[in-house]
C-alpha cells in the first residue's frame, strides 16, 4: 500500500472514491464481469452491520423476514402494466437449463412485487389475514445500461425489500410514513447521513406505485444518490395480481399496499463519501469494519515487553473488532494504512505507556490525540462511539444545509449546479403538467432534476415557475443525480 494518499475529496470526488475503495480494501473489479463486485471484508462487514441494524429496526416495527426465488417467471412479470415497463429494458432473462429450453422464459429479479404478489394472493382470504408486513434481505440484478459505478449504479446490487398490505387506504398511507420515520432512525440516526426525503413527480415515480418517496443525500461533488424509497401502491397491484379478502362486513375487497427497499451497497457508499477524508475511509464507530487497532511502539531492548502488553491488551478488546498490528512495517506506514481502512481508534503502546499504565489514543474521526489510563478504559469505550457519531453527524449535517439554496431564477439554478448542491425553487407544477418545464430545466442545466417537494414542509412558493415563468404552485429541489 502507498505510503501517501494525496487525493481531493472535495475537488475529485470521483478519482478519491475509486482510490479509496481500492486503497482501503472495500471491493476488487478484477472479477472483469461489468457491473458485479467482489466485495472484501472491509467493505462486507460494514455493509452486513449495517443490514443488521436496518432488519432490527424492521422487526421492531413489526415486519418478519422472508425468503423468496431469485428468479420470476416473465407471466407474472407482465400482471402490471406500468410496473413492467419500469423495469422490462433492465431484465437479466434466463431462457435455458442447460442446452433445454425453458417452456417459459425466467426474470433474474429486478425487484420482488410480482414476485411475492403472486403468494400474497394465495395467502391472504380475510380480514385476519391483514396486516401483512414482510421483508426479504437479497440481491437483484438490473441491466443498466449506462456507465457502471461501484456500488453507485451496478447491475447486481443488495437490498432489503419491505412489501406491505392492508384493509384500507389509511394504514398503507401510515405505512409510509413509518418507512420514512424508521430512514431518519437509522440513515441520519445511526450511520450520520443527511437527506430530504422527496415526494416524487408524477413522472418519476415507481412504476404501479400511486405515489413515491425516496431519500436524496448529498455526495461531496454536489450531486444527489437516492437511497431509500417508499412507494404507495393502493390496489394497482392488488387488482392486478388477485390480492382480495374478506372484510368484516363479509364483501370482498382488493387489499391496500406498500413497497419499500434500501439498498445497502448505495448506503455504504452514502456513509463513506460523506464523512471520510483525504486520508481514507471513516465511519461511524459501530459500522467500522475496524474499530481498534493495535500499534505497538518498540524500543530497543524493550521490545518483548511492548509485544506483551500489546497481546495481553488485544485478548482484553476480544468484544471489539480489533486488530494488532504486529508486522515489521514501521509505526508510520501503519498508521497511514489504518486510516485509509478507517480504524475508528489507533492505541499506540510503547515503554512510555507501559510505565504509566495508560493508552495513547488516536480518533480517526478528528485526529485528536490522548492519552488515557488503563483502569478508564472500559469507560472511555462504552461512550467514544456516540462522540464519534455525533461529531460525524454535526459536519454532516452542516455541510448538508450549507449546499441547498434558495434561487429564483434559472441563471441562479444553473450558477447553484455548476457548483454543486442543491437549488430550491418554484415550480409550476409536481403532476404530470410539469414534465415538459422538468425536460427544459434538465437540458438547460445539464443534467439537474426535479427531485421533488420535500416531506413535512409546507413552503410557500416565491415567484413564478423559474423555467415558464407561469404562477408557481410547489417549491421544488432540483439537483443533479447519480
Amino acid at each position: 500500500m502507498e505510503k501517501e494518499f494525496k487525493l481531493d475529496k472535495e475537488n475529485n470526488y470521483s478519482e478519491w472514491y475509486t482510490e479509496v475503495l481500492k486503497r482501503a480494501e472495500i471491493i476488487d473489479q478484477r472479477y472483469h464481469v461489468k457491473g458485479f463486485l467482489v466485495i472484501r471484508p472491509n467493505g462486507a462487514i460494514p455493509l452486513e452491520l449495517m443490514r443488521r441494524e436496518w432488519e432490527k429496526e424492521l422487526e421492531n416495527h413489526g415486519h418478519k423476514r422472508s425468503i423468496f426465488p431469485s428468479v420470476i417467471p416473465e407471466s407474472f412479470l407482465h400482471k402490471e402494466k406500468e410496473h413492467v415497463e419500469s423495469f422490462e429494458a433492465e431484465v437479466f432473462w434466463i431462457t435455458h437449463g442447460s442446452k433445454t429450453p425453458l417452456e417459459e422464459k425466467l426474470a433474474l429479479r429486478p425487484t420482488s412485487e410480482t414476485a411475492m404478489y403472486s403468494m400474497y394472493a394465495i395467502w391472504i382470504r380475510s380480514w385476519r389475514d391483514l396486516p401483512l408486513k414482510l421483508y426479504q434481505s437479497c440481491q437483484v440484478w438490473r441491466y443498466e445500461t449506462k456507465a457502471t459505478r461501484p456500488f453507485l449504479r451496478d447491475r447486481e446490487f443488495h437490498w432489503i425489500e419491505a412489501h406491505d398490505v392492508f384493509a384500507t387506504k389509511e394504514e398503507a398511507e401510515k405505512q409510509v410514513l413509518e418507512d420514512m420515520k424508521i430512514t431518519e432512525n437509522v440513515l441520519h440516526g445511526k450511520f450520520g447521513v443527511p437527506f430530504i426525503f422527496f415526494k416524487r413527480p408524477e413522472w418519476d415515480k415507481f412504476g404501479g406505485a400511486v405515489y413515491t418517496f425516496a431519500a436524496d443525500a448529498l455526495m461531496p461533488d454536489g450531486w444527489v444518490m437516492q437511497l431509500p424509497s417508499t412507494h404507495l401502491l393502493g390496489q394497482n397491484f392488488s387488482k392486478a395480481m388477485g390480492i382480495k379478502f374478506i372484510d368484516k362486513d363479509e364483501q370482498e375487497k382488493h387489499a391496500w399496499q406498500t413497497t419499500y427497499g434500501p439498498a445497502f451497497g448505495r448506503i455504504l457508499a452514502a456513509s463513506m463519501s460523506t464523512h471520510g477524508d483525504n486520508k481514507g475511509v471513516i465511519l461511524p464507530f459501530d459500522y467500522a469494519p475496524t474499530q481498534i487497532v493495535i500499534i505497538p511502539i518498540p524500543v530497543k531492548g524493550k521490545e518483548r515487553e511492548v509485544d506483551h502488553k500489546c497481546k495481553e491488551l488485544y485478548d482484553c478488546l476480544k468484544d471489539y473488532r480489533v486488530v494488532l498490528d504486529d508486522s515489521d512495517k514501521s509505526p508510520g506506514e501503519k498508521y497511514n494504512e489504518w486510516e485509509v481502512r478507517g480504524a475508528s481508534l489507533r492505541f499506540e503502546i510503547g515503554p512510555k505507556e507501559i510505565e504509566g499504565k495508560e493508552i495513547t489514543v488516536v480518533r480517526r474521526d478528528s485526529g485528536k490525540k490522548e492519552t488515557i489510563k488503563e483502569k478508564d478504559l472500559d469507560k472511555y469505550l462504552s461512550e467514544i462511539g456516540k462522540d464519534i457519531l455525533h461529531n460525524l453527524k454535526s459536519k454532516a449535517d452542516k455541510h448538508f444545509q450549507d449546499a441547498i439554496q434558495d434561487c429564483k431564477t434559472l441563471e441562479e439554478v444553473k450558477k447553484r449546479l455548476d457548483k454543486g448542491g442543491i437549488a430550491r425553487t418554484n415550480f409550476c407544477s409536481r403532476e404530470r403538467s410539469g414534465e415538459e418545464c422538468a425536460n427544459v430545466l434538465k437540458a438547460e442545466t445539464q443534467g439537474g432534476q426535479v427531485r421533488g417537494t420535500a416531506h413535512g414542509k409546507e413552503e410557500k412558493t416565491f415567484g413564478n415557475c423559474v423555467v415558464c415563468g407561469k404562477k408557481a404552485t410547489v417549491v421544488v429541489y432540483v439537483a443533479k443525480a447519480y
